[in-house]
């Protein structure tokens, strides 16, 4: 399948190289240096495909195989812009409006003192159980799946403050997509956003045996240093199959770049028009204003799936110098993919080790910065 974007040469779209060339040395050295074994970019503008480069191993143990361009690697939080995505869709074509009470679509919800929770409080992370926990027992088990969810206690009233939901929120909005529209949500998201999209070969909400060979697999750093080590919990068959929709999904760099160029154009791609212009206006403003994300400790700036850069002193993941309309998410300890609609860019940086900050947030700023200074 061809991929949806055409490439070009970043200096014909207004890129300065010598930035890129800092970028890629910078990611380089971190690697040189241990801090993650392998990494993959993807840079975009105006439709255009400038630059896609894989650095360093995907997998480590027992073999060591080195990462290619189409090599998928663990998104963690960014499968949240996807799944949103999908709901954004849904919403348009009337499955249901973000001012739904979760409880209008799955009645068994309002358990617990639910019942008022809206679509909006919910992906916003103002739902109210930020630490509620879907074991692997309900992953594909998803009758199951609806019982657990519905289950959810209340840590504190919705609405009354924002605080990151790591997995438990998307859990929600998954069996509210299966409720709407009878099918697997994996499946939804494939039909709905990923195939008409022309991404089918780059973006996966759950991977099978069939993808195997190009899985980049997760590390973590082990607590005295040394070289990164294999992650048992999010390299097993059940985590890939899952598709676990707050964390789950794979794909590569330059899938995601493409899915927020679809958004940078009015919500189209590949000749598929996803979602209206005035969705999209909907979905990606500033629906938390200034207020401090309690699990971030800083104002996050939430919409709908991505989060914006905002005016406030200090972001995460998207760059400082950003403009104050670039808009994305990161995975946990090791990712970030954005968009800025004032230059058409959108950017996606993966790596497959999960570093805690202060370092993680350190190198996110450096790597987005110099992919803003490289706009002209």
């Amino acid at each position: 399948m061809p991929f949806p974007l055409p490439s070009a040469d970043p200096t014909a779209l207004g890129l300065r190289t010598d930035q890129l060339d800092r970028l890629i040395a910078l990611i380089e050295k971190q690697i040189a240096d241990g801090h993650y074994p392998g990494a993959q970019i993807a840079l975009a503008r105006n439709g255009k495909l400038a630059m896609v480069r894989s650095f360093g191993d995907a997998t480590t143990q027992p073999d060591r195989r080195r990462a290619k361009d189409d090599t998928l690697w663990l998104l963690y939080s960014n499968t949240k812009v996807i799944l949103a995505t999908t709901m954004w869709a849904l919403a348009e074509q009337g499955a249901f409006r973000f001012v739904d009470r979760v409880a209008d679509h799955v009645p068994e919800f309002k358990k617990n003192g639910k019942g008022s929770i809206t679509l909006l409080q919910l992906l916003t992370h103002q739902g109210g159980f930020p630490n509620a926990v879907v074991r692997k027992e309900a992953w594909d088990d998803h009758a199951k799946l609806r019982e657990v969810v519905c289950d959810f206690s209340l840590e504190w009233t919705p609405g009354s403050k924002i605080h990151y939901h790591g997995l438990s929120a998307h859990w929600v909005a998954a069996v509210v997509i299966e409720a709407v529209t009878g099918k697997d949500f994996r499946d939804v998201v494939r039909e709905t956003v990923i195939a008409p999209l022309g991404l089918s070969d780059d973006l996966f909400m759950g991977v099978g045996p069939a993808q195997a060979g190009r899985l980049s697999d997760m590390h973590y750093p082990p607590p005295l240093g040394g070289a990164p080590q294999n992650d048992p919990d999010n390299n097993t068959p059940e985590w890939r199959r899952a598709g676990v929709p707050g964390g789950g999904a794979y794909g590569t760099a330059r899938g995601m770049a493409a899915l927020y160029q679809m958004m940078l154009a009015g919500g189209e791609l590949n000749g598929h028009r996803l979602v209206s212009p005035r969705t999209l206006q909907y979905a990606i403003r500033n629906w938390t204003g200034d207020r401090v994300d309690e699990f971030m400790g800083m104002p996050m700036h939430r919409g709908i799936g991505p989060h914006l850069r905002g005016t406030t002193e200090t972001i995460r993941g998207m760059g400082s110098v950003a403009s104050p309309r670039t808009f994305g998410h990161g995975g946990v300890g090791t990712s970030y993919c954005w968009a800025d609609p004032d230059s058409g860019v959108s950017f996606a940086y993966v790596t497959n080790n999960r570093i805690p900050d202060p370092w993680h947030s350190w190198r996110l700023d450096h790597v987005a910065n110099l992919v803003h200074t490289a706009i002209l």
